[in-house]
């Protein structure tokens, strides 16, 4: 397959998946009519936004970069919505962020990163998640049980997973994506016990 077919390709992809989105969208404003459905099509209407987040992404190539303090905000209110779905455990958030910090690469790359961590957090076990910038660095850490010393080594590989719901592949994106945005993730055990995921931007 040439670079332009599959160029192509690809475009043919996201409009499709555009259309899917905005019917999607169409309807949770529908539902929206209904106050007994009103906060469930919210949720619709976020998650729809984040999608077509995505895929904008899949086709920019824009390096300038992104301010971290939204990408923050909107992988919160995601994951809190995706947990509330699926009736997963809730969890607090405490951000430590130094003012105008910037991450490379594309912000709805980063929301899938940081969205994975918080999500595989609450599936660990953890009822909090901080999350600190400082320099040139990202930490997310937990109030979980930790990784185990057993899983640790290969916390990244594809399909490594002590859960079900995400089959072991979300870590795997998360490095992928840090690593394609020129940086590096590495994961340990806090002191006070809980995960800790450092990335170095």
């Amino acid at each position: 397959m040439t670079k332009e077919v599959a160029d192509l390709t690809l475009e043919g992809l996201v409009h499709d998946l555009n259309n899917v989105f905005q019917t999607i969208g169409e309807t949770a404003e529908l539902l929206g009519s209904d106050p007994n459905w009103a906060k469930t099509a919210l949720t619709l209407l976020r998650s729809v936004d984040r999608g077509q987040r995505i895929v904008r992404s899949i086709l920019e190539t824009n390096r300038s970069g992104a301010e971290l303090a939204p990408i923050i905000e909107g992988s919160i209110q995601f994951s809190k919505d995706y947990l509330e779905c699926v009736h997963g455990p809730k969890l607090e958030f405490r951000q430590l962020v130094d003012p105008g910090f910037r991450v490379q690469g594309h912000a709805a790359a980063w929301e899938r990163v940081l969205v994975n961590l918080f999500v595989n957090a609450a599936e660990a076990g953890a009822h909090s998640v901080q999350v600190e910038a400082h320099g040139s660095e990202i930490v997310v850490s937990d109030d979980g049980p930790g990784i185990t010393p057993e899983l640790l080594p290969r916390i990244f590989q594809p399909h490594v997973s002590t859960k079900s719901m995400l089959s072991g592949v979300g870590l795997y994106v998360v490095q992928s994506i840090v690593e394609q945005s020129g940086g590096s993730v590495t994961a340990e055990n806090g002191s006070a016990g809980g995960a800790l995921f450092r990335i170095r931007v």
